[in-house]
């Protein structure tokens, strides 16, 4: 009874051999569309909206006005600027006039040195307080070029908020922008490549691009650079993929599948999930050694497929690597190899 039980203890497994993967494969990756370019359009200075002259998917061209502004407050800050330039340079004219006087009457011994001086330093005070002057209607100038909004680079809008009458107040961060701009002539796709294919996605490379809503269809893109790092949170490298919108089929913000072809590699191969034994200290295959025993060997998975997974690293084709391992399979247990 005891050699029957511990006969009946060996495990009977079936060997089976890695298959080697095709020669070439594609790595397909999720991915969100990007604008070329993209820029919220917010008012400057503050002010009523007075009317809005484009609407969500009108083109654009640069410095096309988009929307104007009324701004009554700063008109009036305005007006009042000139007015205290007005004074400044009526200051610094009689400035000038007297420093002059003063000057020819030093030449003629009439009055001391230092009267003349303190005439010449009150002059620069007048000049500096009408350069001031200067300066602040320039700035309110500035300001009032800025109820003229228009667009930064030819594009398409693609969102408004603007209503009129709305009372736009400037240098709110949390307020909604008035419109946004994008240019979508070209279109952009940021892609996250696992570090173990990153050597083999390479600027230049052409990608397939394809959306749900068009089925059995593919937008051909280029990879156009690689962040050439390795995020250490997710493992992946960015690389940007751009393609041609010409006929403005491609949305920014749409979700789409970018294939990559890849050549294949003789190092890799496939196994069945079910030859895997998974567990604390990562991936593992067992394979038996020429005393019939069990041994755990680690490998690196590369794509699940599906049916099967890829080896990347840990086996050859030579190897036969046991099928259905038992979980409380460890390494120096005696097996026992099913003919075949």
């Amino acid at each position: 009874m005891a050699a029957w039980t511990a006969e009946q203890a060996i495990p009977t497994v079936a060997l089976i051999k890695p298959a080697p993967l095709a020669a070439a494969g594609t790595l397909t990756l999720p991915a969100t569309l990007q604008p070329l370019n993209s820029a919220p359009i917010q008012a400057r200075t503050t002010g009523y909206l007075r009317e809005w002259l484009v609407d969500i998917g009108d083109t654009v061209r640069q410095g096309q006005v988009l929307v104007r502004l009324e701004a009554p407050e700063l008109e009036q800050q305005l007006a009042a600027a000139q007015a205290d330039l007005q004074t400044a340079k009526a200051n610094e004219r009689l400035a000038a006039t007297t420093a002059t006087r003063w000057n020819t009457l030093l030449d003629k011994g009439v009055v001391s040195k230092q009267a003349a001086d303190e005439k010449q330093a009150d002059l620069a005070a007048k000049s500096a307080m009408a350069n001031a002057a200067q300066a602040n209607v320039g700035r309110l100038r500035t300001l009032a070029g800025f109820t003229r909004l228009t667009a930064p680079f030819d594009g398409v809008v693609t969102s408004r908020s603007a209503e009129i009458g709305t009372l736009v107040s400037a240098g709110t961060a949390s307020a909604l922008p008035l419109f946004t701009i994008a240019d979508i002539s070209r279109i952009r796709a940021s892609v996250r490549i696992p570090q173990l294919y990153s050597a083999r996605v390479l600027p230049g490379m052409e990608v397939n691009l394809s959306l749900p809503e068009f089925p059995g269809r593919s937008f051909d893109g280029t990879v156009t650079r690689s962040a050439g790092a390795v995020d250490p949170v997710s493992g992946t490298v960015l690389v940007e993929v751009q393609a041609d919108n010409a006929d403005r089929l491609l949305k920014p913000g749409a979700y789409v599948q970018a294939s990559f072809p890849l050549s294949g590699n003789e190092d890799f191969v496939t196994l069945p999930p079910s030859a895997l034994i998974m567990g604390a200290g990562g991936p593992r295959v067992a394979d038996v050694d020429g005393e019939g025993k069990a041994r755990l060997r680690p490998v690196t998975l590369g794509r699940d497929r599906g049916k099967v997974v890829e080896v990347v690293a840990g086996l050859t084709v030579k190897d036969e690597i046991i099928d259905n391992p038992p979980d409380s399979l460890q390494s120096g247990d005696q097996v026992r190899v099913a003919r075949r």
